[in-house]
């Protein structure tokens, strides 16, 4: 199983930026995915999952209206698309897979994880 994180990097406040994650060595389409994070000197939190198909998805909700989280299950992969990024959006971004249950922010939920892409929003 792996889930490999990508598309962090160094942003200005206000920008944007899409992480990406590739998933193989599962069935993708028979999990939910989920975006956590990081920030220094503080606990993992969920961001954004979707669910196994799709259909529906939940966020943070100091990320509501500034963060979209889609998935291409032909191609195993899951975006996270980020706008109108604030500092405190500075963290780790980690995705994850959770088979289980409903699609939740909770990461005890989730079955795999994948290393994590660094977002810096800084002037």
């Amino acid at each position: 199983v792996q889930l490999q994180a990508s598309g962090g990097g160094l942003v200005q406040p206000g920008g944007s930026l899409r992480l990406s994650c590739a998933a193989s060595g599962f069935t993708f389409d028979d999990f939910h995915m989920g975006w956590f994070r990081q920030a220094p000197g503080k606990e993992r939190e969920g961001v954004s999952c979707i669910a196994n198909s799709g259909a529906n998805a939940h966020y943070k909700d100091s990320v509501k209206g500034r963060f979209t989280i889609s998935r291409d299950n032909a191609k195993k992969l899951v975006y996270l698309q980020m706008h109108s990024l604030k500092p405190e959006d500075t963290a780790i971004y980690y995705c994850a897979a959770q088979r289980f249950g409903d699609c939740s922010l909770l990461q005890q939920w989730y079955d795999y994880w994948g290393q994590g892409t660094l977002v810096t929003v800084s002037s």
